[in-house]
């Protein structure tokens, strides 16, 4: 009997004590669980689409700067879910809209918080 009551109220402590992500206002970033906006994505670098370094990459491709809403990553590699917790970013963490250039650019980023 008495194992029940201590299973029940230990239980319930752990689960208040739980630990959830609160969106912050301000420049920290979407949380890594708000990704809604396209996939997580490690970038080698996050910068306008009017840097001239990004514009003449962009122009290489065929992207017309003008239509880039949001900042670019640059050299970015998927990010697992799973690897989230592991920190397995050590560039640049962002939710792009359009990575469909091999990884060589992604259009549309936000940075996003993985820490939380």
């Amino acid at each position: 009997m008495q194992f029940k009551v201590l299973s029940a109220l230990a239980f319930a402590t752990l689960a208040a004590a739980t630990v959830a992500p609160v969106r912050r206002g301000g420049g920290g970033g979407a949380p890594a669980s708000q990704c809604n906006t396209g996939d997580l994505q490690c970038c080698s670098s996050v910068q306008s689409a009017t840097s001239s370094s990004v514009a003449g990459l962009l122009g290489l491709l065929g992207v017309v700067v003008g239509s880039v809403t949001g900042l670019v990553g640059v050299t970015c590699s998927p990010i697992s879910v799973i690897g989230v917790g592991g920190n397995s970013c050590s560039a640049q963490p962002v939710c792009c809209t359009n990575n469909s250039f091999n990884g060589l650019v992604a259009l549309g980023c936000t940075p996003v918080n993985l820490n939380l």
